[in-house]
């Protein structure tokens, strides 16, 4: 039995009743051509199944206008609003996403980037990346352009855009504070994210600057709901429990919220419960989560910009972007019910 063979560019053009040239630049997104050719054109090859093999064509020197991104998970709202954000940035300018995930795995993560350099895209977006080392030199040599997003980690020649951590948290504990609150718990983030790094360092800072440094008030976590109900039960279990908890991420926030409920605690009255990233959840779940606004829109815009002018040629080597982040004081966080002096 004979295989079928390909379907080419030229059998849609022939399909269409147009030529292989004006196929190949509907299909590009290129030139001046007619709605109703560029109508004739996709519904041939719709009707043919014609996909177009993007590797051949980078092989040929071509462009497959195609951006890739690989996050470490899409459960967190925070990494699914970036990949949103980057999305609508790259189609603004002509390009699809590609979006892969890797379950916070290395080796996931490092099989993941390859597909991608391998041909798949014309460009990379690597968001919070957990190889570091000899890998991140081996990406650095990539004739892929490469942005890294959120990174912290060590010395690196790839551009970098990110958003602040330890200003932020700042602001936070500072606003606390200001309300009068003395034991304030710290659920961490994940153990590899620079991030979550930051996040710690200006907690342990500004609680032992004002003298309130308590190291059983702190519990780790993993930016999940999961581990910020674990946390929260541990913290509240405690013979003189904090009287405000900040999580590293709204998510472990929730999970927070939901162990204050399990105790028949009332937020704000009995807890204050504060948050990191400003997902959209954060002003939606009652009564409105008090937190730190990521700059996530910039971020994204940011790194689709400086990867297409990497793809143009133009030197993007060593740059860093940051964005500033935002505290914003909602109605989850109050004083307690009897500040300590």
């Amino acid at each position: 039995m004979r295989r079928r063979a390909r379907t080419t560019l030229v059998d849609v053009a022939r399909l269409a009743g147009v030529s292989a040239v004006t196929v190949s630049k509907v299909l590009n997104g290129k030139g001046h051509i007619s709605p109703e050719t560029q109508e004739k054109v996709q519904r041939a090859a719709a009707l043919l199944g014609y996909v177009a093999n993007t590797a051949a064509r980078r092989l040929r020197g071509g462009a497959t206008r195609i951006l890739g991104m690989v996050v470490p998970e899409l459960v967190s709202p925070y990494f699914a609003e970036l990949a949103r954000a980057a999305a609508d940035a790259a189609g603004r300018c002509g390009y699809d996403l590609g979006l892969f995930t890797t379950s916070r795995d290395p080796q996931r993560e490092r099989e993941r980037i390859q597909s991608l350099l391998g041909g798949m895209a014309d460009g990379l977006l690597l968001v919070v990346p957990v190889g570091a080392g000899e890998f991140l030199s081996t990406l650095e040599q990539s004739q892929v352009p490469i942005v890294l997003i959120n990174y912290f980690g060590g010395a690196t020649h790839l551009p970098v855009v990110r958003g602040e951590n330890y200003e932020g948290t700042v602001a936070l504990l500072h606003h606390l504070l200001a309300l009068g609150h003395r034991r304030i718990g710290f659920i961490g983030g994940a153990e590899h994210s620079g991030q979550a790094k930051e996040r710690y360092r200006a907690y342990r800072e500004v609680m032992r600057a004002a003298g309130l440094w308590d190291e059983a008030l702190v519990q780790p976590g993993d930016f999940t709901r999961r581990k910020g109900l674990e946390g929260a039960r541990a913290l509240l279990g405690l013979p003189s429990p904090p009287t405000a908890i900040f999580a590293g991420s709204d998510l472990m926030a929730f999970g927070v919220m939901e162990a204050a409920q399990e105790r028949g605690l009332q937020v704000p009255a009995d807890l204050s419960i504060a948050g990191f990233d400003d997902s959209p959840l954060a002003s939606l779940i009652p009564p409105g989560l008090t937190t730190v606004a990521h700059p996530i829109g910039d971020i994204a815009e940011a790194s689709v910009r400086l990867l297409l002018e990497a793809i143009e040629g133009n030197p993007v080597r060593d740059q860093l972007l940051e964005f500033p982040s935002r505290l914003v004081v909602r109605g989850s966080t109050a004083p307690p019910k009897t500040p300590l002096p």
